[in-house]
């Protein structure tokens, strides 16, 4: 009987046609990764999966990609409209354009698939209410650490945890830059320069180096965790520009790392959602990602902590995701709505409404750098600060002045505090005639 079951799988099904909207990097990942495993994708599908429309400005290069094998349009509105098309893939990018194409192809009745964090993260809202209304589905795995599942593993594999945190390295081009800047001493600008010289970086780095990249996938992530609207607009960004090379060589010596992490916690009165450079314990799994790699920590009530790990960008890996959503979706495509996983883990009737916290509420530990004058009484200052604003002192470090200078550096980590208390403590630290310049303040977390 078994065998009968087998022999029928696909033979007489019909294949889902898929629209493939852009054909950049992560576009030609898609169709060759979908080419070369169609068999064994179509095993898994039940059924077979074909890209049979590209769009794409530039049709020349999009046909020889596809090597003349697949109708080649440069007007994305052929592709959405056509009748025949089943999903939409949305490999554009950005928040205009992209997001009308998939609006348009959730009116036509056909499912989405996107790699777009940037559209889910600030219209995700919209997007999945018009969906819902429509009976379609999007899916968007792709968005998040390219090649990691960690969508599927939010989305499914917790349903039985309250998560409690989440802490990612979810930018590849900002971990390659700090563990250059670790491993060669060197200050973020020259790292910034290598870095695009080899591709790691973009011409235009913002929205890595600044945090946007990593706080649109740290929004996607939290909204699965925690049952809430995505909300951008909320979160805490942070980047890594004003990181020095020094900071990194201290925090090694006090046993951590700097690492971009995005940083989401549920606790009793609202959500963390912020992306930021954090000292993690040196001794952590994640604090030893290194190079261009994400990693994503996810701590449930049930399970505990677990570590995800991979390539986080790419045109093969992001592929992988890619086609897994399609695969997704063309298993599920005949099951009534309702029976189907909801965009957000959570039924939509049951989403949550808990604020999402401004930093000055978060509550966490910090290390902090100041340059100070090389006189007595000047420790017993800043300690007294600190102590008034109720701050413990965890370690610290004092250097020692190098010969005939009238400064020396002083480093403090803290315990867990209210970052309110901490900008207090510190902008009287800075008004001392002793302190020189501005404090340097770096959050910690021990991830525990």
């Amino acid at each position: 009987m078994a065998e009968f079951f087998l022999f029928i799988t696909t033979d007489n099904m019909k294949s889902i046609k898929v629209g493939l909207l852009g054909i950049g990097t992560v576009g030609s990942g898609t169709f060759n990764v979908l080419k070369r495993n169609q068999e064994e994708i179509a095993r898994r599908a039940g059924r077979s999966i074909e890209i049979t429309m590209v769009a794409d400005l530039d049709t020349a290069r999009a046909t020889e990609l596809t090597n003349g094998e697949v109708q080649v349009v440069s007007d994305a509105n052929l592709v959405v409209n056509h009748p025949d098309i089943d999903i939409v893939i949305e490999l554009i990018g950005g928040y205009g354009i992209a997001k009308d194409l998939v609006l348009k192809a959730i009116a036509n009745g056909k499912h989405v698939v996107t790699a777009n964090k940037a559209l889910i993260a600030t219209h995700g809202t919209e997007i999945f209410k018009a969906a819902q209304d429509k009976g379609v589905m999007v899916a968007f795995e792709a968005a998040v650490a390219g090649g990691i599942p960690i969508i599927k593993a939010l989305r499914e594999g917790f349903t039985a945890n309250r998560i409690q945190w989440i802490a990612g390295i979810i930018n590849g081009t900002t971990n390659f830059i700090l563990s250059e800047m670790r491993d060669k001493g060197l200050d973020f600008d020259v790292v910034l320069k290598e870095a695009q010289r080899l591709g790691y970086a973009e011409a235009d780095p913002t929205f890595d180096i600044e945090g946007i990249d990593a706080a649109h996938k740290l929004t996607i992530m939290a909204s699965i965790a925690f049952g809430i609207p995505v909300q951008f607009d909320k979160a805490y960004v942070e980047g890594i520009t004003k990181l020095k090379g020094i900071d990194i060589r201290y925090a090694e010596q006090l046993g951590y790392r700097i690492k971009l992490l995005g940083i989401t916690r549920q606790v009793n009165n609202g959500i963390e959602l912020r992306v930021h450079p954090t000292l993690i314990p040196a001794t952590r799994l994640i604090a030893n990602v290194e190079g261009a790699m994400n990693a994503v920590m996810v701590n449930g009530d049930a399970v505990g902590e677990t570590l995800y790990y991979g390539k986080g960008a790419g045109a093969e890996p992001t592929a992988s995701a890619v086609i897994a959503d399609l695969v997704d979706i063309t298993r599920l495509a005949t099951a009534e709505p309702g029976q189907r996983v909801p965009y957000l883990a959570f039924q939509p009737n049951a989403m949550s409404s808990t604020p999402v916290l401004p930093m000055q509420d978060v509550t966490t530990s910090y290390y902090m750098r100041m340059q100070v004058a090389d006189k007595p009484g000047v420790l017993a200052d800043i300690t007294r600060i600190l102590a008034d604003a109720t701050i413990s002192i965890d370690a610290m470090l004092q250097k020692e002045p190098t010969e005939g200078a009238e400064h020396t550096d002083i480093i403090i980590l803290t315990h867990q505090t209210q970052e309110r208390h901490i900008e207090a403590a510190i902008a009287r630290i800075e008004a001392l005639p002793t302190v020189e310049g501005t404090v340097t303040k770096i959050r910690l977390e021990e991830l525990n």
